[in-house]
């Protein structure tokens, strides 16, 4: 997918189908491939880390999660551009799974998280085939771990492994094993909890108005508190600075376009 650039990160462009579709078409190609949700917290830990940078400008695809990415988007280069956040992306490839006989490995969060999504798969998707799913232990692992961990998803064989480890953990998981899983990655973050029904997502006219950050600020104040004050404050800022340099760039060009 064409690729427009924002801070320091290249988000793909287009609408939610289209990157339905290809999504669906990278695990079709049955090689190694990942998908990068970018929010505002990975747009600002790539501007701050050129490593982590890197990982997400080299994803296959890297989706607007956030509603101030897409409007973002919007004003700086014209466009309508469709928000595809985890919690909506996650039950989109399940249901597309079920509907073309593909597979679903499920990697990260908790057993029970786990536990509770299987349940409600086998209650709204029956028919949906599931590789497997594994949550790993929060500590460093093992190089022999990490190879176990490989050879027990390749063994399933799956045509899509979902990943929720949290940023930046999940995108240096999935680069980590570019051309080792041969599967179409896509790190969902918090789609597991809130698709088990362990967290409550914000009510659609908050999505809408950019608001669903403060949603969650609600539910985990500790933990989110300092990363949102921080974070998008930092966007904030970036963006008016990113927003004037292009337009002096686009000014520019067009004079000397003009002048000759």
């Amino acid at each position: 997918m064409q690729k427009r650039k924002l801070l320091n990160t290249r988000l793909s462009v287009g609408t939610y189908t289209n990157f339905i579709e290809e999504i669906i078409f990278l695990s079709q190609q049955k090689k190694s491939s990942y998908v990068c949700v970018s929010n505002v917290h990975m747009v600002i830990e790539a501007y701050l880390d050129k490593n982590f940078s890197k990982i997400v400008n080299s994803a296959d695809i890297a989706t607007p999660d956030g509603m101030p990415l897409a409007k973002s988007m919007g004003l700086i280069y014209g466009v309508h551009q469709d928000r595809v956040a985890g919690m909506d992306l996650m039950p989109s490839i399940i249901h597309a799974a079920e509907s073309r006989s593909l597979s679903i490995y499920f990697y990260g969060s908790t057993d029970d998280v786990l536990k509770l999504i299987i349940n409600k798969i086998s209650v709204e998707h029956p028919n949906l085939k599931i590789a497997g799913y594994y949550s790993p232990p929060f500590r460093a692992l093992s190089q022999e771990e990490k190879d176990e961990i490989v050879n027990t998803i390749n063994s399933s064989n799956p045509d899509f492994v979902l990943v929720a480890l949290g940023c930046p953990k999940q995108e240096k998981w999935m680069a980590e094993n570019k051309n080792k899983i041969n599967s179409c990655m896509l790190g969902v973050g918090g789609a597991f909890t809130v698709y088990a029904g362990v967290q409550k997502r914000a009510p659609f006219w908050m999505q809408q108005v950019s608001l669903e950050w403060l949603y969650r600020f609600f539910q985990e104040p500790k933990r989110l508190g300092k990363r949102y004050l921080v974070t998008n404050s930092l966007f904030s800022l970036l963006m008016v600075k990113f927003s004037i340099g292009q337009f002096i760039r686009m000014s520019q060009h067009n004079i000397k376009k003009k002048l000759g």
